[in-house]
């Protein structure tokens, strides 16, 4: 049973880093580089910039619930502070919440220049926050590929 437990936090895990990590990308290579030439009105930039918070807050949650049980499953303090393994989860960690910490302020840049009705400008201010946040969304995912091959 505990086999099956572990099984699906794996997959839950794998399906909200991929949603996430995606969305943050398609944010900083899709949409951003739209609003940055005002072809997008302030409503749908808005909507956009707010659906993607609230994915990035519940994937934050569910990756860090599902990743605390299959570290907590898997690891132990001597293996996660001595291993190669262990160095790679804790790797991910600090990009978890490097990349969690990015959306919220690139979001929050966007949303405070969405106020006053303006698009150019707020994509501008939260656009390094999501160059960096789609940095840190590849490095998730590249440390996750590493530590399937080992």
């Amino acid at each position: 049973m505990a086999a099956i437990g572990t099984t699906i936090s794996y997959v839950v895990h794998m399906l909200f880093a991929g949603v996430w990590t995606g969305s943050v990308l398609f944010m900083t290579y899709g949409i951003l580089p739209v609003a940055r030439a005002g072809d997008i009105d302030t409503d749908p930039f808005a909507d956009i910039t707010s659906r993607l918070l609230t994915l990035s807050r519940a994937s934050a949650l569910v990756l860090f619930l599902t990743g605390g049980h299959l570290a907590g499953v898997l690891y132990t303090v001597e293996s996660l502070t001595g291993s190669t393994r262990g160095y790679l989860v804790i790797a991910m960690i600090v990009l978890w919440l490097s990349l969690a910490g990015l959306v919220e302020v690139g979001t929050s840049r966007i949303s405070d220049g969405l106020r006053e009705r303006k698009v150019r400008t707020p994509a501008e201010k939260g656009r390094p926050f999501f160059l960096a946040g789609s940095v840190a969304a590849l490095g998730l995912l590249v440390v996750a590929g590493l530590l399937l091959g080992l």
